[in-house]
């Protein structure tokens, strides 16, 4: 009897010490996130805070964001999705011609990707160059993807860019 309690004690520890929140010690069982994965992490929470009107707390989750994902970037350069977010980071943070830059950069590596079209005729949408935001979203026209509808919403104006 006291075996089976000693083993059901051992159990019931088992799983207490692994429970939401808590980390175990032995690094096998845990998976470690990279750079890029903590930064998208920041990057929703940032949007949270932005919906719920806390613009400051917004703020300081781009910048975390942003600091990983140039350290992610250094680590594995040329990536699009990095780029992205680089970008989107970094427009969110005020600065649209370096928020350009990476987005470009994106785009040279991977053209059609949605994030980034949808992103730059943002940034273009809101420093007033309606022509480069409609090239944008002519390379958006058969993703078939909601990029598309968002950005067509935002450059007739008929919906408002939530980020």
């Amino acid at each position: 009897m006291k075996q089976i309690f000693i083993a059901i004690s051992f159990i019931l520890l088992s799983f207490n010490a692994y429970s939401a929140g808590s980390s175990s010690s032995d690094s096998s069982n845990t998976v470690k996130k990279t750079n890029y994965e903590k930064a998208v992490s920041y990057v929703n929470k940032a949007k949270e805070f932005e919906e719920d009107g806390k613009q400051k707390k917004a703020e300081k989750q781009y910048k975390k964001a942003q600091k990983l994902l140039i350290k992610s970037n250094e680590k594995k350069p040329n990536n699009a999705d990095t780029l992205n977010y680089l970008g989107f980071t970094t427009r969110k943070l005020g600065d649209f011609n370096l928020g350009e830059e990476y987005y470009l950069k994106g785009l040279a590596i991977e053209p059609k990707h949605t994030g980034i079209n949808e992103y730059l005729g943002e940034l273009y949408v809101v420093t007033n160059r309606m022509d480069l935001a409609k090239k944008r979203l002519d390379v958006l026209k058969d993703c078939n993807c909601e990029e598309f509808q968002e950005l067509k919403e935002i450059i007739e104006g008929t919906k408002k860019s939530k980020y």
